[in-house]
């Protein structure tokens, strides 16, 4: 077995748009989850049982949960559908990575002059593109919820401080070279969303990719027994980095919809 390549490999192009195996893996996520909400759908009864039960008792917990970092039910109510969506998609498409065939079953193509085996299926959160993807629509939507919170001006006032500037304007030299220095540090608060994005994406392709390597390393030593500790460490690290990429997620949009004044501000 080959160690697999850092990018994406592509199997089939849409005119010049490439179909790569990690995107397959992403979109049998989308049809899974899709086809699960029409199932609850049809099976919904005021009295819960079965999946219903199961899906009621999950979307409590996300609650709870949500609610303990946000400090009050009505905003938890509003995170809960974006929170709760990219956990599951994350946990699902690290776990579907695991089942056996991804990475091993492909299509043999001539790659640089070699007979290699591109695989059909590949970890979509293996492929940075598909993390850069989630981590820009995550810090996006903070944004959003941000201006709908506390209102576009109160919004870009946590980064450029521009009512600041307006009252130093009246109050002389030193309040404007205050302000000015407030207007730079506004600047270094728009760098560090930009780094957030970064942050979500490098993380999170970093472990799962890492963890691809491990496993074709352990399969390529031994095959028998010697990868099952192995296999039980990436169900484990699947978990955790869906659960570290939702709660910071879920940390932005706390931060975003909190309203200050412009005294807390300075």
């Amino acid at each position: 077995m080959t160690i697999p390549p850092a990018a994406a490999e592509p199997l089939w192009h849409l005119g010049s748009f490439p179909l790569t195996n990690a995107m397959i893996n992403g979109w049998i996520a989308v049809v899974f989850f899709v086809c699960l909400a029409f199932i609850l759908r049809r099976v919904l009864q005021e009295k819960p049982k079965g999946l219903q039960n199961f899906a009621e008792a999950l979307v409590e917990f996300f609650l709870d949960q949500i609610e303990k970092v946000t400090g009050d039910k009505e905003r938890a109510r509003k995170f809960l559908p974006l929170i709760g969506t990219i956990f599951l998609f994350i946990l699902f498409s690290n776990w579907l990575g695991l089942l056996p065939g991804t990475g091993s079953i492909g299509i043999w193509e001539m790659i640089h002059g070699q007979k290699e085996l591109v695989p059909l299926l590949r970890p979509a959160a293996s492929d940075l593109n598909f993390t850069l993807a989630i981590a820009i629509f995550a810090v996006l939507a903070s944004h959003i919820f941000g201006i709908m919170a506390v209102g576009p001006f109160h919004h870009v006032g946590k980064f450029i401080n521009i009512a600041g500037i307006i009252k130093a304007l009246k109050k002389g030299p030193m309040a404007i070279i205050v302000a000015c220095i407030e207007f730079g540090v506004g600047f270094i608060e728009i760098i560090s969303e930009i780094a957030k994005v970064l942050s979500l994406s490098l993380r999170l392709f970093g472990n799962i990719f890492a963890g691809e390597v491990l496993m074709t390393v352990m399969l390529s030593l031994f095959s028998l027994f010697l990868p099952i500790p192995f296999i039980f460490l990436e169900v484990l690290i699947g978990a955790i980095q869906a659960t570290v990429f939702a709660m910071l997620t879920l940390a932005y949009l706390t931060v975003a919809t909190t309203p200050y004044t412009q005294e807390e501000h300075a």
